[in-house]
């Protein structure tokens, strides 16, 4: 029997997600992929594994999960309440899953978006180049109760790692650079626009959220002379009610309404992550500003991989505890020389 993994209860949103598709948006196809491809790297760090596998993107909840053979996991993005057969686990962490043993996953804690990696990843068969499930676009699914996915191989044994996860799961500030268009907008309203606190709506899903502002919306009277033009993730429209829309992974690929700037693309999980209600606050940098801070972040991330920890386990927590050997070199204590005094 071939190594898979079987969803035996599917929360509301799990789908297949990577990197994405790359070279696609003049067919009309976004790239798609992770809505926190963060948690992509942290993922593949603790697994010590390449980050372009696919993992499981969970949607506000996760499911219950099995494996025909045992398998490495490891668990990113927003915390979820997880235990394996009612033991809880540690989150932001790489644990071992035995053969039937039951993955049970819950509500998200905090953020929006969590992630199950599997040691060796997915062996599906790649579409456009990925494996990722693109829904706007009618590419893959949603997955549910008693689907099956195939594992790969995998020659590595880490596991008991811990990362600490960059905070990025309540809101905050997010940076942000002027696009074409924003000069579209009257010098006070950007300044307004940078001074509000917004809250993340309810309305949102991987295409973009919607972000209400303190206050009455942004205006400009370029509204409705903007042709349709190409529009990326990150991208901030204002509609006509001057509502903005931060677009995430899966949006589409032309726009008309105005632009009042982009989002750095590091930054961009944190809108993603935020939870309805969460606050968010937006400052702009000039472009250089943005080009070095994204340089940096990349340093950070290729060095993820050396900022993992052994995780420290609750003896209490261990089911086959009497199976390690505790102490090194302990005998009966028959065959030991009494000295005379």
């Amino acid at each position: 029997m071939s190594r898979a993994l079987t969803v035996l209860r599917a929360g509301p949103a799990i789908s297949v997600q990577d990197q994405g598709r790359v070279g696609y948006l003049a067919f009309g196809l976004s790239r798609g992929g992770a809505a926190d491809g963060l948690a992509l790297l942290e993922g593949a760090a603790l697994l010590g594994q390449d980050s372009k596998l696919a993992a499981l993107e969970m949607g506000g909840m996760g499911g219950e999960f099995e494996v025909s053979e045992q398998v490495r996991i490891a668990l990113t993005g927003a915390p979820m309440r997880t235990s394996i057969d009612g033991v809880n686990i540690q989150w932001n962490a790489s644990h071992l899953l035995e053969t039937g043993a039951r993955l049970s996953i819950g509500a998200a804690t905090s953020g929006s978006y969590g992630y199950l990696h599997i040691g060796g990843g997915f062996s599906a068969d790649l579409m456009l180049g990925a494996q990722s499930a693109h829904l706007a676009a009618g590419i893959g699914k949603m997955l549910g109760d008693g689907d099956t996915l195939q594992i790969g191989p995998d020659a590595q044994t880490l596991t008991g790692q811990k990362i600490i996860a960059e905070p990025r799961f309540e809101g905050g500030t997010v940076r942000i650079v002027p696009s074409l268009q924003t000069e579209f907008f009257a010098p006070s309203e950007i300044a307004r626009f940078e001074a509000t606190s917004f809250k993340r709506d309810t309305r949102g899903n991987r295409m973009g959220v919607r972000i209400i502002p303190e206050g009455e919306g942004f205006k400009t009277e370029a509204g409705l002379t903007i042709l349709s033009e190409v529009i990326v993730p990150g991208d901030v429209q204002v509609t006509g009610d001057g509502t903005p829309f931060v677009l995430l992974s899966e949006c589409q690929t032309t726009g008309g309404y105005p632009r009042i700037g982009s989002v750095l693309p590091m930054d961009l999980a944190r809108v993603a992550q935020a939870r309805a209600g969460a606050t968010l606050r937006f400052q702009f940098v000039t472009l250089q500003e943005a080009l070095v801070l994204e340089r940096r972040e990349a340093t950070r991330r290729k060095a993820l991989r050396g900022t993992m920890q052994p995780m420290i386990r609750n003896p209490h927590d261990i089911a086959d505890l009497l199976s390690y050997q505790l102490i090194s070199g302990a005998t009966a204590g028959d065959d030991l020389e009494r000295e005379t005094p």
